[in-house]
């Protein structure tokens, strides 16, 4: 019983660090709310290390993944007439348009309003927490302190329950990345092609970096 009320902690306290930086990850680039892109990024930084090491059994190197994931930002950006920097390389003038500039975007005078338009994905509109909930359901954490995500960061988070019910390892990278490798028409699973991923081997990689850390 007590080692069960642990991993239940423990699990929890895994949540509430991926929100935190898919959070930040997503107030970074302009955006009020995390889609699943971002707490993919965030999975692959927990210090568990299991999505790291989903994505060498595959052959591809994490920082590809992120690296994917600006590309396309810029791509989204340039498409509509504004430029962009990636990786510190600075991209063309833009021209002054008297609008406010996205301040703290880390876009200089990117227009808060086409940035926001242009690095949200098709389905990522509406903000709601209840993805949040249903990850953090029967982990112990308050309603007071779950986190708004966006509806691809929803569905992510909504299906983490159930993979860690089939794979009854500790909540890890892993579990967010097979989430993430199911998603084929959001920006997470788009990114994953990009870069020649294909998401089901990404997802089997996943289960066996599970089936090592289920217990015995």
């Amino acid at each position: 019983m007590f080692a069960k009320l642990r991993q239940r902690w423990k699990d929890a306290r895994t949540i509430m660090a991926l929100s935190l930086d898919a959070e930040r990850r997503a107030l970074a680039e302009g955006q009020r709310h995390p889609g699943a892109e971002h707490y993919m990024l965030a999975a692959r930084d927990l210090p568990d290390g299991s999505a790291r090491r989903a994505f060498a059994r595959v052959g591809v190197d994490p920082e590809a993944y992120r690296a994917a994931l600006a590309n396309r930002h810029t791509v989204a950006l340039n498409a509509m007439g504004i430029a962009a920097a990636v990786d510190g390389m600075p991209g063309a003038p833009v021209a002054d348009t008297g609008r406010p500039s996205a301040e703290g975007s880390g876009q200089g005078d990117v227009p808060a309003a086409a940035l926001h338009a242009a690095r949200a994905s098709d389905t990522d509109r509406a903000p709601d927490a209840a993805g949040v909930s249903a990850a953090a359901a029967g982990t112990g954490l308050a309603p007071s302190v779950l986190f708004d995500a966006q509806p691809s960061g929803q569905a992510l988070l909504q299906s983490l329950p159930e993979l860690q019910r089939r794979l009854p390892a500790p909540l890890c990278g892993a579990h967010v990345l097979l989430a993430a490798a199911t998603m084929a028409h959001s920006t997470a699973g788009r990114a994953f092609r990009a870069i020649g991923i294909d998401p089901q081997a990404l997802g089997r990689a996943a289960e066996v970096e599970l089936r090592a850390a289920m217990p015995a």
